[in-house]
């Protein structure tokens, strides 16, 4: 290496190891950035690439290797250290305290006093473009709003190398696009950031350079304008049509009658809205972050009041909803949110995949039968784990996802509304969970399918509706894509906001 090479290096990882226990799952991994570099880190969930981000961060130690950050060695395992060396991790899964207020989550632990920097951080916040309640409480945060309190965190502490872990999972385009503008102001400064993501429409926006863990190892690494989307996918899979995104199969307008009514429901963040789905179709719910599509669904599950209006699924009104009747009359609901809201991570997969039917048969359903419920799944779905005992929260994200649906699935239900279903899962696991909504929909189950990623929507929707600052803003039954959802999007923003 030259000095002058070494002067431009943000980063270096040289021959990283790592293994819990007989099982290696870094296998002598190297990696350089540079500074002003967005470099992008790729590989199938359980492919080593949150381990990797750990050790850099100095939150686990590694087994072997070095690690040196704008020349200083990260010498021991150690976060403050690697914050101190100008590295900081804005993980997947937020780190909120939900009882301070955003501003204290945003300087904790940083001297002077979180007042004292305010003015740098509503410096931050409008640079950012994003809407933040600096007093707010920390639990009101939505999860867009929660990365965006990471990403202010790193910010904040002046950090020079910037580990971004799906960062856009949450965020729809109009977000995206304010995310990057701000990651390019920072590459402009000569911060380097590690972008790990899945999608390769935004890694090829932001991207310069690509890195592909397969394995524990690096099997594809360079610039990225020099390899081809099937390439990509072939070094994460070995097997690149198993994994190629899925082609539209959209069912058309053959569906049942209307399984689920909705009739002017109104609550807190939303207000009359009206709708219906029928069997067997796949209705979009689009929108920005915000909108209410979230307050929207939890109050239609009965986990939230509502306030006016009422709610019918096959002809009869759930009146008084709670979770345990709408579960009961066939209306489940997958939040988005699966390691806050949707698994028990301490407690084993078969426990998990069964907890929707606690309350309906909780004197038969006994261990046995649950692995037994488990299981089916398990092999249906291609859960991969060592068995129906393990912990959820050794499984890796896509799996976890699985795992959540097939808690949702267990319920047998009529209409199912998934919040957000492929969140910071990859290519291979987000592909199994879009054959399962389209085979739920060929069995005549009614879908909701809220995702802020509008190419998921264009994909697997028959038809569209776009919710805007609590507020229905527009219907798609025909011609539906990404610039007609996008477009549709922000004139309802435009109009509901004026």
């Amino acid at each position: 290496m030259t000095e002058d090479t070494a002067a431009g290096r943000a980063a270096q990882l040289t021959g990283i190891w790592k293994s819990y226990g007989p099982v290696p799952v870094l296998k002598g991994v190297s990696l350089a950035l540079q500074k002003g570099e967005v470099h992008a880190l790729l590989g199938g969930n359980g492919a080593g690439k949150s381990t990797l981000m750990k050790i850099m961060s100095g939150l686990v130690p590694a087994n072997a290797g070095s690690i040196e950050i704008h020349g200083e060695p990260l010498t021991h395992a150690s976060p403050a250290l690697a914050q101190q060396l100008g590295l900081y991790l804005v993980p997947q899964e937020a780190h909120i305290l939900g009882n301070q207020s955003v501003l204290e989550n945003i300087c904790l632990g940083l001297r002077p006093s979180p007042r004292s920097l305010r003015k740098r951080v509503e410096q931050l916040i409008a640079e950012l473009a994003v809407t933040l309640d600096l007093d707010a409480q920390a639990a009101t945060l939505e999860i867009a709003e929660r990365q965006i309190v990471e990403i202010l965190r790193g910010l904040i502490r002046d950090a020079r190398v910037l580990i971004l872990d799906e960062p856009t999972s949450a965020l729809t385009p109009f977000e995206v696009h304010a995310l990057f503008q701000r990651v390019r102001k920072l590459q402009a400064q000569g911060v380097g950031i590690f972008f790990i993501s899945h999608k390769l429409r935004e890694i090829r926006e932001i991207c310069g350079t690509i890195s592909v863990l397969r394995d524990g190892a690096v099997v594809l690494s360079g610039p990225l304008d020099t390899y081809s989307d099937a390439e990509i996918i072939d070094a994460m899979s070995r097997v690149a049509t198993g994994d190629a995104p899925l082609a539209s199969t959209r069912s058309g307008s053959d569906h049942g009658p209307v399984r689920l009514a909705v009739r002017k429901l109104s609550g807190e963040g939303f207000r009359d809205i009206s709708l219906e789905v029928r069997a067997g179709e796949v209705l979009g719910l689009a929108g920005v972050v915000g909108a209410g599509r979230t307050e929207f669904s939890e109050t239609l599950f009965g986990l939230r009041r509502q306030s006016a209006g009422s709610v019918t699924l096959d002809g009869v009104e759930l009146i008084r909803r709670s979770p345990r009747g709408c579960i009961d009359a066939g209306l489940v609901y997958l939040p988005e949110d699966r390691q806050q809201n949707g698994l028990f991570l301490e407690a084993p997969l078969y426990w998990n995949a069964s907890s929707y039917l606690i309350h309906r048969l909780p004197f038969l359903l006994r261990p046995g039968r649950e692995r037994s419920l488990f299981n089916g799944f398990r092999q249906s779905m291609g859960i991969k784990c060592t068995g129906p005992g393990q912990s959820a929260k050794a499984l890796s994200g896509g799996n976890q996802q699985k795992v959540l649906m097939a808690k949702c699935l267990s319920a047998k239900p009529k209409v199912l509304v998934l919040d957000e279903p492929t969140r910071g899962v990859d290519v291979a696991a987000r592909n199994d969970i879009y054959a399962l909504i389209r085979q739920l929909a060929a069995e005549g189950v009614a879908v909701i399918l809220i995702s802020s990623d509008f190419d998921e929507i264009e994909l697997l929707a028959d038809r569209v509706v776009v919710m805007a600052f609590g507020r229905l803003g527009g219907e798609l039954t025909e011609n539906i894509s990404v610039d007609a959802i996008a477009r549709l999007a922000f004139g309802a923003g435009e109009q509901a906001h004026a």
